[in-house]
């Protein structure tokens, strides 16, 4: 995110598993300034993404209130914050390059086992854990990705 990233670009960026901005970015949840709440998901997934419904999401939900990308990161709607949007742009590039240079079997599973930990126990995701690592044992990706490493070369895996 870089720039303006107000209402609909907030909203967006919390359908994002990773969240990365350019240090002089702007946000705001604007809505309750133009007589409305926020009606495309932003009220809905910005809680889950910070974690909670806090006094930080109602805070600037209720107060249409500016933020900046250091607060962003303090707070953990960003992971990263870049100098410049060139540099966010590089950066979060080559992040996105790394992710899909891994197995997708595995980026699929591990996103999934994740979202899944949202109100189970550890004992209930360890258990949905090991279902799903069975499951997964039937792609080649294993094989490729431990084969690729006894021969120090990059694996190559399936597509989806």
């Amino acid at each position: 995110m870089h720039g303006f990233t107000y209402g609909l670009g907030i909203d967006i960026g919390t359908a994002c598993d990773i969240r990365l901005c350019a240090e002089g970015t702007r946000f705001c949840v604007k809505e309750v300034d133009i007589g409305l709440a926020a009606d495309v998901g932003t009220l809905s997934r910005l809680p889950k993404v910070m974690g909670g419904l806090t006094s930080w999401v109602k805070e600037v939900a209720l107060s249409a209130r500016e933020f900046d990308a250091a607060e962003a990161h303090r707070v953990g709607f960003v992971s990263k914050v870049f100098p410049s949007k060139e540099e966010l742009l590089m950066e979060g590039t080559k992040m996105a390059t790394l992710i899909a240079s891994k197995s997708p079997v595995a980026v699929q599973g591990t996103k999934n086992i994740l979202d899944a930990t949202k109100g189970r126990t550890v004992e209930d995701n360890l258990t949905y854990t090991a279902a799903w690592n069975a499951a997964m044992l039937q792609s080649s990706d294993i094989e490729r990705a431990m084969g690729a490493g006894m021969k120090k070369r990059k694996p190559t895996f399936e597509k989806l």
